[in-house]
């Protein structure tokens, strides 16, 4: 191993240690510690017992007959009584369900570090054949600021872990059966995640196209199954878990993405496109159109590259470095969901390698879309804007409070926009190259 890759892979794993041991004290010593795995734990076991975990009042009275402790606050209530995910995430979580809370949280705990880890040392891997000290400096940033992810201990710590591996074992085309149940499992739990990211391998044809067209079939075959399971104890669980939607999305509810209470960045807080809309309109009917819209825009721009390009190694890292942010910003995700953007690692990395204005440019907007949804940053942020009385009456009340309080959402779509510059500007290209073949100058750089 040479001097600059044993320093990269230092860098990653002082940021594995960080996230190690400061997550586990947060789940640990902190109020409301491992609370996002509470409610999945609880709801998995409310399920064995032929309880309805989608019915809150069903939920709340097991809930209450097992000894946990209801939350007093709206919110925490609302995200401790409310279940609000797919029949498919009990494939996960009916497994450590099955164990009493101890062992089972220290496994999940487990689970989640060791997952994100190996997605992070697998992003590194590929990175450090072209950069490896920026590469271990990117993915030990995202280790090093997913203490929230760990100490709350949501499920989307693993999602995206899997994701990630499953992206890994499909570029390299290496493990393809971990590959197809890895994105197969994340895109049945959460689609909003690994469905854009599933998407690109579909259209990216050859091999990866046969992979992705298994994962789907693997997805189908949980979805069913785990429905059906879920059917016979809830058979009303579709109608109830679109109330639980809205209620947990309503105006100051849980995840209500408008500026009810205009606050600072926070490290737990709704980064979607539409907390951005909802400066200027706070209304559903208003923020949600004009956000599916513009993500549907860059969506279409994006399929528009992708297949007009042929498959190769940097188009495939930057065709998956544009719709990494999209996909977090398009629709209800928070920072911990940003750690997608593990993916953005080896096209930045590559760019960094090839040098000049380009290199710079990657490095520094790719760095900061990692920054900038990290918890640290994002608690700095909070901490810095905490005493500022953020005012959405005049114009330039709405773009301070952009700036100033949705940091997360504005640079994540930033570094789509660019990331996505970057995927057309090499298919042209590459075009060109092509071309000079047949006696066509290449297009100047």
């Amino acid at each position: 191993m040479t001097r600059v890759r044993l320093i990269g892979l230092l860098l990653l794993l002082m940021g594995s240690a960080v996230f190690i041991l400061w997550g586990a004290r947060l789940a640990e010593t902190v109020p409301g510690g491992m609370g996002d795995f509470k409610i999945d734990y609880h709801a998995a076991r409310c399920l064995i017992e032929h309880c309805d975990p989608y019915s809150q009042s069903e939920f709340e009275a097991d809930y209450r007959a097992n000894g946990w402790e209801i939350p007093v606050s709206l919110p925490a209530r609302q995200g401790a009584l409310l279940y609000i995910n797919l029949p498919a995430a009990f494939v996960l979580t009916v497994p450590f369900a099955l164990l009493p809370w101890g062992p089972a949280h220290l496994l999940w705990m487990t689970a989640t570090a060791g997952s994100l880890i190996l997605a992070a040392f697998l992003m590194w891997s590929i990175g450090a054949d072209y950069a490896p000290i920026v590469s271990g400096c990117l993915v030990g940033f995202v280790l090093f600021n997913s203490e929230v992810l760990f100490g709350c201990g949501n499920p989307t710590g693993i999602i995206v872990a899997l994701c990630v591996i499953a992206a890994w074992c499909l570029l390299k085309d290496r493990f393809a059966l971990v590959g197809v149940i890895c994105l197969a499992v994340s895109l049945s739990i959460k689609p909003h995640d690994a469905g854009l990211i599933w998407l690109y391998f579909l259209l990216a044809g050859g091999v990866q196209r046969k992979r992705a067209l298994q994962a789907l079939a693997v997805t189908v075959v949980l979805s069913l199954a785990s429905t059906l399971w879920v059917w016979q104890t809830a058979p009303h669980w579709a109608r109830e878990l679109h109330s639980n939607l809205a209620v947990i999305s309503a105006h100051g509810s849980l995840n209500d993405p408008g500026p009810d209470e205009v606050r600072g960045p926070d490290p737990d807080g709704v980064i979607g496109l539409q907390t951005v809309i909802s400066v200027f309109g706070d209304d559903p009917r208003i923020y949600n159109p004009v956000s599916y819209l513009a993500g549907g825009a860059l969506l279409l721009a994006w399929l528009v590259r992708t297949f007009r390009s042929r498959s190769s190694q940097l188009r495939s890292y930057l065709a998956l470095a544009a719709i990494v942010p999209l996909t977090v910003v398009v629709t209800y995700h928070r920072p911990y969901d940003a750690k997608l953007l593990l993916l953005t690692v080896p096209a930045c990395a590559m760019l960094w390698a090839e040098g000049g204005l380009i290199g710079w440019l990657a490095l520094l907007v790719n760095g900061a879309g990692i920054a900038l949804t990290g918890d640290i940053p994002l608690s700095i942020l909070q901490i810095l804007t905490a005493r500022l009385h953020l005012s959405t009456a005049m114009l330039s009340g709405k773009m301070l409070t952009i700036l100033l309080a949705r940091p997360a959402t504005l640079i994540l779509i930033i570094v789509c926009i660019f990331n996505l510059w970057l995927y057309a500007r090499q298919t042209v290209l590459d075009k060109g190259r092509d071309q000079s073949a047949d006696g066509i100058p290449v297009l100047a750089r």
